[in-house]
């Protein structure tokens, strides 16, 4: 629904890494500091469990950072599957740096492709109906651009990314601005072109939020049957997005209601990380 700017991604990825090393290494690595100077390594990094991979630029940017010289060879690509035991990259270079930058690029690696793995299998379980998965705010603070990546990844769509590039207007936007009708239209007159969306829990509201001149109207915790009759008002009218409590038992029937979008936000907030691991052995 929403693109993601690859710029801003970039600059995103690097602030990851800043934050996860300084987290982590601190000061300094005491524990790596009893490997010699000129002890070099090679690795490798492997999945014990069947995923959808992401997080390749935040794994080489964790070097970048650390250690330019580290060589990473990777065999996969982000949203290629994997199976268990599968090598996805090989990494040589001091055996210091390497041990130091293991756990932030195991973090990106695992939180990431956990994400892209949890989207796919919800993504797979709606083919053929027509329906966009999408995601929402609800993301690890500071890891929004990289979790949103991940759900791209793993054959979803994004939703707005913030506050700042589509207005979703709520129960509250409503009664401050003094009603649906007059939030719709503060809505285009300050940002022209902006996409406009307003949240509705009624079959009323619905059809207020037609005639205001939504882009999108999101049914909040919509009945199976009164989803079916909101996307038979609104058709040719306003782009139907179904949203709360959506669960794998009613994903499937929701889907099949001919709405545009479904958007949950369990592909980022209940996300098990995927099993991965890395071994080392001292060349020299």
């Amino acid at each position: 629904m929403y693109p993601i700017d690859t710029a801003q991604l970039r600059t995103a990825t690097s602030e990851n890494v800043v934050a996860a090393l300084a987290e982590d290494v601190g000061s300094g690595d005491i524990n790596a500091a009893l490997i010699g100077t000129d002890s070099h390594a090679h690795a490798r990094i492997i999945t014990r469990q069947e995923a959808v991979f992401c997080g390749r630029d935040w794994a080489d940017e964790v070097f970048r950072q650390l250690d330019p010289s580290v060589q990473l060879e990777w065999a996969v690509s982000d949203g290629d599957k994997v199976q268990p035991n599968a090598t996805l990259v090989t990494l040589q270079g001091p055996a210091r740096s390497l041990l130091t930058g293991e756990r932030a690029v195991l973090n990106f690696l695992q939180l990431l492709s956990g994400t892209a793995t949890r989207t796919g299998w919800f993504v797979k379980q709606v083919e053929g109906t027509g329906v966009q998965l999408l995601d929402t705010r609800k993301t690890l603070p500071g890891l929004r651009l990289a979790q949103k990546y991940a759900v791209r990844c793993g054959g979803g769509q994004n939703h707005r990314m913030g506050l700042y590039d589509a207005f979703l207007i709520k129960e509250n936007h409503i009664a401050a601005c003094g009603g649906l009708a007059e939030a719709v239209e503060a809505a285009h007159r300050s940002a022209p072109g902006k996409l406009v969306e307003v949240e509705t829990e009624t079959l009323e509201e619905l059809d207020q939020a037609l005639d205001a001149g939504a882009d999108v109207i999101m049914l909040d915790n919509f009945s199976l049957s009164d989803t079916q009759a909101a996307v038979e008002k609104s058709r040719g009218r306003a782009k139907i997005e179904a949203s709360g409590g959506i669960n794998n038992e009613t994903l499937i029937a929701i889907a099949r209601t001919g709405v545009d979008f479904i958007s949950m936000g369990t592909l980022t907030k209940d996300v098990s990380a995927i099993d991965l691991s890395m071994r080392l052995s001292v060349i020299d």
